[in-house]
């Protein structure tokens, strides 16, 4: 009995090992390369969602911006907030990012709980700061950012072209609605 137990108890610590290992995995999706050089003062602030790919923690949000700001510790910190159309109620979170290879290359690692990390990484922007290109680590993560809650159609037009070449169903993406109404009492 107690060999049993041993047995569990190990394939049980290799699973979670091997969860673990793939929930703080960073990466950039093939192709794909980060901007460089990256000047992280011009990124800081807020960043309003253009469009997406879906994924669970943004279901049905509308209105969703992301603000970064620089802590006292140097760490990044990220705040993201969203309208939920289906619970009628802002969705925020607070989370951290940090550089994978240094301050000069945008390719972040991000988290919103704990020891688990996603991919961020800054595949196109604008001279200006202005507009972004944010892939996650794979396919299956894009963003399309702006300081505005629109986006000049050239701007649209590489985006996209650019989540093709890399294999991104563009067709899939969710365009964010940013209505000025929602959430006022």
């Amino acid at each position: 009995m107690n060999k049993k137990l041993l047995v569990l108890g190990a394939a049980a610590s290799a699973a979670a090992a091997y969860l673990l290992y793939n929930n703080t995995k960073v990466s950039i999706p093939k192709g794909a390369k980060a901007v460089s050089p990256f000047d992280l003062e011009k990124y800081l602030g807020t960043w309003y969602e253009i469009a997406r790919l879906d994924y669970r923690l943004e279901y049905h949000l509308s209105n969703v911006s992301a603000t970064y700001s620089l802590k006292e510790n140097g760490e990044i910190k990220v705040d993201n907030k969203g309208y939920d159309t289906k619970k009628y109620r802002w969705k925020e979170s607070e989370g951290k990012a940090a550089f994978v290879n240094g301050p000069g290359e945008a390719r972040l690692k991000v988290s919103s709980s704990g020891p688990f990390y996603a991919g961020y990484n800054v595949i196109d922007i604008d001279e200006k700061y202005q507009y972004a290109l944010v892939a996650g680590n794979n396919l299956n993560y894009i963003w399309i950012l702006s300081r505005t809650k629109t986006i000049p159609e050239d701007i649209k037009i590489r985006f996209l072209a650019t989540a093709a070449a890399l294999g991104y169903d563009t067709g899939a993406l969710i365009w964010t609605k940013h209505d000025s109404y929602v959430g006022r009492s």
